[in-house]
């Protein structure tokens, strides 16, 4: 059975309300992803709102928004060792679709799109037999490249992040620049060599392979933690939020490019 929805403008400005899907359904084999739902009174703007250029949802309208549509990155990489698709929105609403072959970066990449408000679709096989090196590695590839993707030129967005995550004794610390430089600085002390059957080295190898081709700089820093689950989930909800706080619109830039250089890139 085929889902249907009318769906509002992707972009701010001018906005009318109709009902659209909140969840994720499959057509014609694929994931698709609705666009972003506004609630029925986000769709009012007040003049002082209007005359500033920002809309409903407080982001840039559109003739200062250079977003224009939802900024979708999709990457399939298919390897000997793994088979790997990633469909990210930037723009989305929480809604994630992941199964790795690995069920606890799963729950990892379910606190990723749920505190970063993106859309996360993954779908893995690799030789998970042999052991979750290769298929972490590669899903980690795929969704920098994705990022990379979404993000484009990177005009008007915040650029920085940085936020604290603590869960029950557990706080983590990330800080990260969109800048187009790969860097990482990985400061967990996980106790445990595994979580369930997930080995815990493989965090800080996700991270460095996500920021090996999303171009990021990026800082994690623990301030306490004794639980290693709760370490590395404070740790992926820590990034998913400062993530958020980088790729969002800073409405004062208004369209530019947040560097002095005039320009973010990989090269």
């Amino acid at each position: 059975m085929t889902t249907t929805a009318r769906f509002v403008s992707t972009s701010p400005a001018g906005l009318s309300y109709s009902p659209a899907s909140k969840s994720l359904w499959r057509a014609s084999g694929r994931v698709s992803f609705p666009a972003r739902p506004y609630g029925a009174l986000l769709h009012l703007s007040s003049p002082l709102m209007a005359s500033a250029g920002v809309g409903g949802n407080g982001s840039p309208s559109a003739h200062e928004d250079s977003s224009g549509p939802s900024r979708i990155g999709e990457v399939k990489r298919v390897t000997k060792e793994t088979n790997v698709h990633v469909r990210i929105n930037l723009d989305g609403t929480g809604l994630a679709e992941c199964s790795t072959g690995i069920p606890f970066l799963d729950h990892m990449l379910d606190q990723l799109a749920s505190h970063g408000l993106f859309d996360v679709y993954v779908k893995a096989t690799g030789d998970t037999h042999i052991d979750d090196h290769h298929s972490n590695e590669d899903i980690a590839l795929a969704i920098g490249t994705a990022l990379l993707q979404g993000l484009g030129d990177r005009k008007g967005i915040n650029r920085f992040g940085h936020f604290t995550a603590p869960l029950d004794e557990a706080a983590v610390e990330v800080i990260l620049d969109l800048s187009g430089r790969p860097h990482l600085s990985c400061g967990l002390d996980i106790p445990t060599e595994r979580v369930g059957t997930y080995d815990t080295q493989l965090v800080e190898h996700f991270f460095q392979s996500l920021v090996n081709t999303s171009g990021m700089t990026l800082h994690i820093r623990q301030l306490a933690g004794k639980n290693s689950h709760h370490i590395i989930e404070a740790s992926f909800k820590a990034f998913a939020r400062a993530l958020r706080q980088a790729t969002e619109y800073d409405l004062r830039r208004r369209g530019t490019v947040p560097s002095s250089k005039g320009v973010l890139s990989r090269s």
